[in-house]
């Protein structure tokens, strides 16, 4: 059976929102740990500047307090960077790809969605917001492990795996700048304790704390850290991992089923991957982690892009030769989701 361009792309986003899920239960569990000290009522900003929903978000509401902040993104069904926005809309594209994923798959979002939906604003307030988001990452690692057992290994396979590796190498970047560009009060402070216990905080979302002590056994510095969660080709959360993954996907997809198209999305990736190998972190601290880390964001978003006018159609009718195993009707507009 021939997978349709709009199925590759529901197959493709449901993957990137249940991953985008799960890491913005991490940055936000991340966040309620740095709140904690006496700088806290001032810290919830940078969640919002790091999605960068400025706009959207004072439109709504008057400041950026812990209240507003985590209902906006735990309950907020008008913001598309919420986590109900994310599991419904993961939701909506399984429901959309019935014939292709399992009813293990199907019925384990549905139950979670509508888990989610049940929630109540003082159940993500703190002091409940870390139980929160440790059910709401179990959630996410449990859909992770039934797609991996029950997915079949065809085109589609592929698909979400693009979705999940370009999500993850973005969220990763993200809350690695939440720590170094936002959170880090003054200079002075680099090396103190407060500053090796929120390195440790991030490491333990990321769930690189154990790896990073592998590698690093004594001593633990921002350099390192970063270093870590961006260069480190055995983490699985590290961007360059990801990026590897990704172009290794890609080409397997295009190479197994002859699709044509994609090329872009190589170029792109070609570029990144020369970016991440080239430089140590020494350097990419001294010329602006954040605004690398930015960059590597952009490169993302300019992939995906590439990926949806190669095999979604975007911008674009589906050109009848353009999918060779992904074909849909050359008159076909497949949907749009949206992006970062």
């Amino acid at each position: 059976m021939s997978l349709l361009a709009r199925y590759a792309e529901c197959i493709f986003w449901m993957a990137r929102y249940m991953e985008r899920a799960e890491n913005l239960a991490r940055i936000l569990d991340v966040q309620e740990t740095f709140a904690r000290d006496t700088r806290g009522a001032t810290n919830w900003l940078s969640v919002v500047q790091l999605n960068g929903d400025e706009k959207n978000f004072f439109s709504r509401y008057d400041k950026a307090n812990a209240e507003s902040v985590l209902h906006f993104y735990m309950l907020d069904p008008q913001n598309m960077n919420s986590l109900i926005f994310n599991i419904r809309a993961a939701r909506e594209n399984a429901r959309t790809l019935r014939p292709w994923i399992s009813t293990e798959m199907w019925a384990q979002i549905n139950v979670f969605y509508n888990r989610l939906n049940e929630l109540s604003p003082r159940d993500v307030q703190m002091p409940n917001l870390s139980r929160a988001c440790s059910w709401i990452k179990e959630a996410c690692q449990t859909h992770t492990g039934i797609t991996e057992g029950t997915f079949y290994r065809d085109q589609g396979w592929y698909f979400y795996q693009l979705g999940k590796y370009i999500e993850r190498a973005d969220q990763t970047t993200r809350l690695l700048d939440i720590k170094y560009h936002t959170l880090l009060p003054s200079p002075m402070d680099v090396g103190s304790t407060l500053d090796v216990s929120q390195w440790t905080t991030v490491l333990r979302s990321a769930a690189g704390y154990h790896a990073f002590r592998r590698v690093y056994p004594r001593g633990m510095t921002p350099a390192t850290v970063a270093g870590f969660m961006l260069f480190n080709e055995g983490f699985p959360r590290s961007v360059v991992m990801c990026v590897r993954q990704i172009d290794g996907v890609l080409t397997r997809l295009r190479s197994r089923y002859n699709l044509r198209r994609g090329s872009e999305a190589m170029e792109r990736l070609d570029e990144l991957q020369a970016a991440l190998l080239s430089r140590p972190i020494e350097a990419v601290i001294r010329d602006g982690l954040h605004e690398y880390l930015d960059w590597i964001q952009q490169q993302l978003s300019g992939v995906t892009d590439g990926i949806g006018r190669a095999f979604f159609g975007q911008d674009d009718l589906i050109p009848s030769d353009a999918l060779d195993v992904v074909n849909g009707p050359a008159q076909t507009q497949v949907q749009t989701q949206s992006n970062i």
